[in-house]
């Protein structure tokens, strides 16, 4: 697994705190890593991204960014508005595989969902993964409405022939209500892959040697950590 693409079921779900989790547990694993962000909007010239957000909790990674867009939009519509080129599929592919030729593990985060558009023609991140033939990992919201567009991520994947690695709940809250306690069964079932973790809420604001500390906790065994599904289910499904 060279290359791992993260997405999300949708905006503010963790893929940014998931990615550096998994950085951290790679490196943890004595694994090299890079991070590659595909389109990065809403954030300015000289403002921190996600990319820097990365490494401000994992650490050592070797980051790229291929474009910065000014307004919080979807990365095709943010480069329309600003006058700027857009981000290509094949350049996403092109710099992941230059970063997988010196590095144990690429990850490539996306923008939003699986299919948010980085560019006039329709090019997106499933368009990145298909170049590369590489897997996709899945960050969703837990509670109540995930359920529809995780399954529809997944559809769309096999409708492609992408593998899809797995599923991460983004942000794991302390107190889960009923639906988010449901889903970790359901999870695996609607979109056909597995649980692969569950970042606590509040994970960002850990200090950094404590998240990294922490984060093979929260990952399973397939992202270098050591968390185990079925004593997750277990604990916090209902009866």
């Amino acid at each position: 697994m060279p290359v791992l693409m993260i997405t999300g079921t949708g905006t503010e779900v963790g893929k940014t705190v998931t990615t550096a989790a998994v950085a951290a547990a790679a490196l943890a694993a004595g694994r090299s890593v890079a991070v590659l962000k595909a389109a990065q909007t809403g954030v300015g010239p000289h403002e921190r991204g996600d990319a820097d957000e990365v490494v401000r909790l994992a650490g050592a990674v070797t980051t790229a960014e291929l474009a910065r867009y000014p307004e919080p939009l979807a990365p095709g519509t943010a480069a329309r508005r600003a006058g700027m080129a857009p981000v290509r599929p094949h350049e996403v592919a092109d710099r992941a595989a230059k970063l997988a030729a010196e590095h144990d593990l690429v990850l490539v985060e996306g923008a939003g969902g699986l299919l948010v558009r980085f560019d006039a023609a329709g090019g997106t991140l499933a368009d990145a993964a298909q170049l590369l033939g590489a897997p996709v990992l899945v960050v969703a919201s837990a509670g109540l409405g995930t359920l529809n567009i995780a399954e529809l991520t997944a559809r769309e994947l096999r409708r492609r022939e992408l593998e899809l690695a797995g599923v991460v709940i983004g942000s794991w809250p302390d107190a889960p209500d009923l639906a988010s306690r449901c889903n970790v069964t359901d999870f695996p079932e609607v979109t056909g892959a597995p649980l692969l973790g569950a970042i606590p809420s509040g994970a960002a604001v850990l200090p950094p040697p404590a998240f990294r500390t922490a984060s093979p906790a929260w990952l399973a065994p397939a992202l270098h950590g050591t968390w185990d599904a079925e004593t997750f289910r277990l604990r916090e499904t209902p009866t």
